[in-house]
């Protein structure tokens, strides 16, 4: 029984292991000497008339919610739409919610104005 699961512990222990190595090795190895043209935002070769920390629009950050909310949608559609034959009329429907749900969710979000990108 717990033979089954000493492959995914071996795994489990890698991960670990390299999460650990790519988080704490690094900054060991480079080392830090600041500089002011370290410091420069990376531009292109341009030289930045302006400081790297400004701020955003609210809804610059609104619309990536948005867009990963209805990602996630797809990505539950995918996996359905393999097994729907399995699940018969009830599968049809309980996506069918799902969508109306997500459907209301974005006529929402629209109505709020949401969507607009001017203001």
């Amino acid at each position: 029984m717990l033979s089954d699961y000493f492959p995914l512990l071996i795994f489990l222990a890698a991960v670990l292991v390299f999460g650990f190595i790519a988080l704490f090795l690094p900054p060991w190895l480079a080392g830090s000497r600041r500089s002011a043209a370290k410091d420069l935002p990376y531009e292109s070769g341009i030289v930045p008339r302006t400081g790297a920390r400004r701020r955003f629009a609210i809804s610059f950050y609104l619309t990536a919610m948005l867009f990963i909310i209805f990602d996630v949608e797809a990505i539950f559609i995918y996996p359905w739409a393999v097994i729907v034959k399995g699940l018969r009329w009830f599968g049809v429907i309980e996506m069918a919610v799902f969508a109306a749900i997500l459907l209301v969710a974005l006529i929402y979000a629209w109505r709020k104005g949401a969507l607009e990108w001017g203001s």
